[in-house]
This record gives structure tokens, sequence and C-alpha cells, in this order.
């Protein structure tokens, strides 16, 4: 299983980036996909998922400003990010699993990972 992440950069607090997040070697529409992120010095943390139904689950601090979706034609799972703050800089990470969803959230990790891609948000 590969997960390829791409859309990460530099970006002005209040600017918006979209991560895309292609995967193969899995049967994609049966996967639970999400996103996670790390910050320096900080544990990874959960900051969205989406289920084979489309059901989305988001952490606190990204709710009506990250919006998650999946293109099952292209094996693809996508990250909008509207109202970036610093406090979002980090690297993100795509992740896929049969389960998920608020499990993510509770401390249990997800199977596969992919390999980050920097977002820096500056003031």
């Amino acid at each position: 299983v590969q997960l390829q992440a791409s859309g990460g950069g530099l970006v002005q607090a209040g600017g918006s980036l979209r991560l895309s997040c292609t995967a193969s070697g899995l049967t994609f529409s049966t996967f639970v996909m999400g996103w996670f992120r790390q910050a320096p010095g900080k544990e990874r943390e959960f900051v969205t998922s989406i289920s084979r139904t489309d059901t989305t689950y988001y952490v606190d601090s990204v709710k009506d400003r990250f919006t998650i979706s999946r293109d099952n034609a292209k094996n693809t799972v996508y990250l909008q990010m509207n109202s970036l703050k610093p406090d979002d800089t980090a690297v993100y990470y795509c992740v896929a699993d049969l389960t998920g969803g608020t499990r993510w959230n509770s401390g249990i990790k997800p199977y596969y990972w992919g390999q980050g891609t920097q977002v820096t948000v500056s003031s």
C-alpha cells in the first residue's frame, strides 16, 4: 500500500491550501481515509477522517475551516484547508485503515501512513 500526499507549502495566515493523497495497492472505496498532523515538538494528532459512506469527523480545532472529501474513481482523498492559522503549521500525513473515524481521535492509530507533506502558515 502506498499513500502519496501532495499540496503542502507556505501560505500566509488566513490563506488556503488543498492537500491531495492518492492511494495505491488497496481497494480504495473500502477504506476509511484521513489526515493526521505533527507540529514541531508535539505528538501526532488526528485531524479528520472520511468513511466509506462519506461520514466525516474533525478535531475541534479545524471544524468549519477544513473539509475532507474523497473521489473513489481517482483513489484520492482531499483536504481543503481555509482560514489557515500559524497553529496549523505541521507535517500532514495521509492515513488509511478499514476502520477509523472517532477511533482515531481516541488514541487508535491507523494502519497505513503516507510520507507526509509540510504545511507552513506564516503570521
